[in-house]
């Protein structure tokens, strides 16, 4: 699998995952616990920045009461013919969570990249 596929897998995923956290109402704190991750390390997952392998797939999956094949073939973006205020509004919630994930998503990169620098600096 290219790279350029493995990240398109890592970042869809992670969308679905935020989809099902959010649709249960939870935080990255709450699931990061159920998991017993970080929450950094949570949110690396959520936005695709780690990639993730089949058993913590089923962790995840078993925490959302789904199975890995159901978590993976979620579509997270349904389009809606006739859009309400309502609708509206989660559109507009979902490209500001989209900016966040990726401003996170920098900011994780830039960490990483100084704490090896600075690594390199012993």
């Amino acid at each position: 699998m290219s790279d350029n596929t493995k990240k398109k897998t890592n970042k869809s995923v992670g969308k679905n995952i935020r989809a099902l956290r959010h649709q249960h109402g939870w935080s990255q704190e709450d699931v990061a616990n159920r998991l017993g991750i970080s929450i950094p390390a949570f949110s690396k997952i959520e936005t695709g920045v780690t990639d993730i392998n089949l058993s913590r797939l089923e962790q995840i999956a078993n925490i959302f009461e789904i199975n890995v094949a159901q978590m993976l073939a979620l579509d997270s973006e349904e389009i809606d013919l006739t859009p309400s205020n309502l609708s509206i509004a989660q559109k507009k919630l979902v490209d500001r969570e989209s900016e966040i994930s990726n401003l996170q998503r920098k900011v994780i990169l830039l960490y990483e990249e100084l704490r090896n620098k600075s690594i390199l600096a012993l």
